[in-house]
C-alpha cells in the first residue's frame, strides 16, 4: 500500500515530460516552418501617343418632299368637280377641284354692272365740264357763270372717283371668284384627297396635298460632338431598308447653324435627285458620314478610363507613383476612344484603370504589347 502513492507520482512526472516535448517540438515546428510568399503588384501600363482620328458614322435619317402643300377651300361653297385623285401627277397652274358659290359669281356680276354704270355717269359729268369750260373761254364774257364751271368740275372729279372705287371693288370681287379654282402651285404629284363632289367645303376644309418628290430633301440631326468633325462633308451615300442592296448618293445643300436644345444636334440636309421617282418621300434611311479631326487627338483604350459618379478619369504614372488625371471623352473608334484633358505625349497610362487604385500607390508598372 505504501508504494501506490510513488507509482502515481511517477506517472505523472512521465506525462508531464510529455507534454513538456511536445510543446517544444511544435515550437520548433512553427519556427522552422518557410515565410508566406507576397505576389508583386505588377500593372500594365501603355506610352500616350497622338493620332488623327478618322471614322464614318451612321446616322438615321428621313426623306421628306422638296416641297408639299396642303390645298384648302378659301371660301365657304359645295365642291362642284373634282378633276384629279390620289397619285395623278399634275403641272403648276393646272385646275383640280371646282367650288360652287353662287353668291360669289352673283356679287362679281353687279360689281362689273356697277362698273359700267359709274363710268357711263363719269363720262357724262366730264363732258358737261369740258363744255363749259370750253365756253368760259369764249371772247364774250358773262356766258358762264364761275360757279357753274366749279360745280360741274367738282361733279366730274366725284364721278370719277365714284369710277375708280367700282373698279376697285369689281377686281375684289373676281379675285374672290378666282378661289373657286384650287390650282396645283407646282409640279408634283397628287398624294391625298379628302373631298368629293357635292361637299360642303369652307375655308378650314382641306381638299388635297400635292407634293414636289422629283428631288428629296434629306435631313439628318447630326450630335453636337460630331458637328465640327463632319464640317468637311459635302457628298453622302444612305441606305434605305426597301432597297438593302443598293446606294444611293446626296448632297449637302443646307444646315440649320444652330443647336437644338432639346436634341443637342444640328439639322443638316441634303438634296436627294430622284427623277425616277424611284424612292419615297417620308421613307426612314441610314446615312453614313465620315468623321475627322483637324488636329491630333489622344485615343486611348476603353479600360484606361474611370467613370465614377462623380467624374472620369485616367490613372497617370509619375515618380512611379498612380495620379488620377480628369479628362473628357468625345468620339470613339474600334481601337479606343478620345480623350481631352491634363495630358501630354509621352505620359504613362494605366491600361486597365479602377477608382481601387488610389493616388499615390505603387506598383511595378509594366509596358503592355
Amino acid at each position: 500500500m505504501t508504494n501506490i502513492p510513488n507509482i502515481q507520482y511517477s506517472y505523472m512526472r512521465a506525462i508531464a515530460s510529455f507534454s513538456l516535448l511536445a510543446l517544444l517540438s511544435a515550437c520548433n515546428h512553427h519556427q522552422q516552418a518557410p515565410a508566406a510568399v507576397t505576389t508583386s503588384d505588377t500593372v500594365p501600363v501603355f506610352i500616350l501617343q497622338q493620332d488623327i482620328l478618322k471614322k464614318t458614322a451612321e446616322f438615321p435619317a428621313e426623306l421628306v418632299p422638296y416641297e408639299n402643300a396642303d390645298l384648302f377651300a378659301k371660301v365657304q361653297g359645295f365642291v362642284k368637280e373634282m378633276k384629279v385623285d390620289m397619285g395623278d401627277r399634275v403641272k403648276k397652274g393646272q385646275v383640280l377641284a371646282v367650288i360652287e358659290a353662287p353668291e360669289i359669281n352673283s356679287r362679281l356680276a353687279e360689281s362689273e354692272a356697277a362698273v359700267q354704270s359709274a363710268k357711263a355717269k363719269w363720262a357724262s359729268s366730264r363732258d358737261n365740264y369740258e363744255r363749259l369750260y370750253r365756253a368760259s373761254q369764249a371772247r364774250t364774257p358773262g356766258i358762264v357763270a364761275p360757279a357753274d364751271l366749279e360745280r360741274s368740275r367738282n361733279q366730274m372729279l366725284a364721278d370719277s372717283a365714284s369710277y375708280v372705287a367700282s373698279t376697285k371693288q369689281a377686281q375684289s370681287y373676281k379675285a374672290v371668284s378666282g378661289y373657286l379654282y384650287i390650282t396645283a402651285p407646282f409640279d408634283g404629284v397628287i398624294t391625298a384627297r379628302k373631298a368629293d363632289p357635292g361637299s360642303l367645303v369652307g375655308t378650314n376644309a382641306m381638299l388635297l396635298t400635292v407634293q414636289n418628290n422629283k428631288v428629296l430633301r434629306l435631313r439628318v440631326a447630326i450630335p453636337e460632338s460630331y458637328v465640327a468633325a463632319a464640317s468637311a462633308v459635302k457628298n453622302i451615300d444612305f441606305r434605305v431598308d426597301a432597297y438593302p442592296t443598293e446606294q444611293f448618293k446626296a448632297v449637302l445643300t443646307r444646315k440649320s447653324e444652330t443647336i437644338d436644345p432639346n436634341t443637342r444636334t444640328e439639322l443638316w440636309e441634303f438634296q436627294v435627285n430622284n427623277s425616277d421617282h424611284h424612292l419615297k418621300a417620308g421613307v426612314f434611311c441610314y446615312v453614313k458620314i465620315p468623321l475627322e479631326r483637324g488636329t491630333p487627338s489622344f485615343i486611348v483604350p476603353f479600360s484606361a478610363v474611370v467613370t465614377t459618379q462623380e467624374k472620369k478619369f485616367v490613372i497617370r504614372v509619375k515618380d512611379g507613383k498612380a495620379e488620377w488625371v480628369d479628362v473628357r471623352q468625345g468620339m470613339t473608334v474600334d481601337a479606343g476612344t478620345e480623350i481631352f484633358g491634363n495630358i501630354a505625349v509621352g505620359d504613362t497610362l494605366v491600361k486597365k484603370a479602377t477608382d481601387e487604385r488610389k493616388p499615390g500607390s505603387a506598383g511595378i508598372w509594366t509596358i503592355a504589347h
